[in-house]
């Protein structure tokens, strides 16, 4: 496949990912961030592999900046501390890293963001039921279908292929957006 082909093949799975399915679970991860946000309650963010860089992504887009100079948000990246991974992986497992770290920083009104191409990620699929358990809403970023991620998740944004390389491309525009919206909103009067 040449360059052009697979830039291509790339845009036209961003085009048939602008559904309004994506959309309004899109919206409804903004305004559930957005409170979140304004209410200084954490947004968890958590992914294995290029979805841990993804994680990783967001969360320096949300404590940084993405496009405002303006004040940090509560925002962690639960894949990020390779001391906590390794230590509870290795004493006890690893489809449960990630929900350990929700009970630790989850709070009521808070939100967990997942990414898992598959959307069968044990861990995730664990965090996000201990989020809701917490009281948090959760919003997954998956492929195709969304896996088992499907039943766990408040606001599925399920982009629709199953190659992991185009879902995490059109991931990256997708939590873009997300990082923008919720910036915009929470601080509207910031120049």
């Amino acid at each position: 496949m040449s360059i052009i082909d697979y830039l291509r093949t790339s845009a036209e799975v961003i085009e048939k990912s602008a559904t309004s399915e994506i959309a309004d679970a899109t919206g409804k991860a903004i305004e559930w961030m957005t409170e979140a946000a304004g209410n200084n309650a954490p947004i968890l963010v958590c992914g294995n592999g290029g979805s841990a860089a993804d994680a990783m992504h967001i969360t320096g887009e949300l404590v940084g900046r993405f496009l405002k100079e303006r004040k940090a948000l509560n925002c962690i990246c639960l894949s990020a501390n390779p001391a906590i991974l390794t230590a509870w992986s290795n004493d006890y497992e690893y489809e449960t890293v990630f929900s350990r770290q929700v009970e630790a920083h989850g709070t009521k009104g808070g939100v967990i963001i997942g990414l898992s191409t598959s959307g069968n990620s044990a861990n995730v699929v664990n965090a996000f039921a201990e989020a809701r358990r917490a009281g948090m809403k959760t919003i997954g970023l998956t492929g195709e279908g969304g896996g088992r991620m499907a039943e766990h998740s408040d606001a599925l944004i399920a982009v629709p292929s199953k190659s992991t390389p185009l879902i995490q491309q059109v991931h990256i525009c997708l939590y873009h957006y997300l990082c923008e919206q919720v910036e915009a909103r929470v601080f509207a009067d910031a120049p």
